[in-house]
C-alpha cells in the first residue's frame, strides 16, 4: 500500500514560518543559527521573523523547518513544555550523540539524527 504525498494547504508556508520564528525565540536562536539550521541566510531569516517572507513548501528549507518543528514538539512533550530545559538539553554535550545537539542541527543529516534520537527516547518513556 503506497503512502499518499502530503497535501499542502495554501497557508502552510505562512503557518510553518510563524512556528519556526517562535521556536527560534523560545530557544534563543540567532538569525545566523536559525539560518544555518534551515539552509538560509541570516538576512532571509530576519525577513521570515518580521513576516516579510515565508518558507516555500517546495523548498529544502521547508523540509528542514518541518524537522525542527518535530524536534521542538518532541522535546516539548518530553520536558513538559519547559523551554529553558529544552535550551539546556540542546546546549549540553550528549554522550550518545557525541556532541551538543544544537551543534548537530546545522546539517540536515544532524537535524534528522537529533529528531530520531529524541523520538526514540520518547518511545521508551
Amino acid at each position: 500500500m503506497a503512502t499518499q504525498p502530503l497535501e499542502l494547504e495554501p497557508d502552510d508556508g505562512k503557518l510553518l514560518t510563524s512556528a519556526i520564528a517562535r521556536i527560534g525565540e523560545f530557544w534563543g536562536l540567532t538569525n545566523a543559527k536559525l539560518g544555518s539550521v534551515l539552509g538560509l541566510s541570516a538576512a532571509t531569516v530576519s525577513r521570515l521573523r518580521a513576516g516579510k517572507a515565508e518558507l516555500d513548501p517546495a523548498s529544502k528549507s521547508f523540509e528542514a523547518a518541518q524537522y525542527l518543528l518535530r524536534l521542538f514538539r518532541s522535546l516539548d512533550a518530553l520536558l513538559g513544555s519547559d523551554d529553558m530545559a529544552a535550551r539546556s538539553w540542546l546546549a549540553t554535550r550528549n554522550v550518545d550523540l557525541d556532541a551538543r545537539p544544537i551543534d548537530l542541527v546545522d546539517s540536515f543529516k544532524g537535524l534528522m539524527t537529533v529528531c530520531d534520537y529524541v523520538d526514540a527516547y520518547r518511545a521508551r518513556v
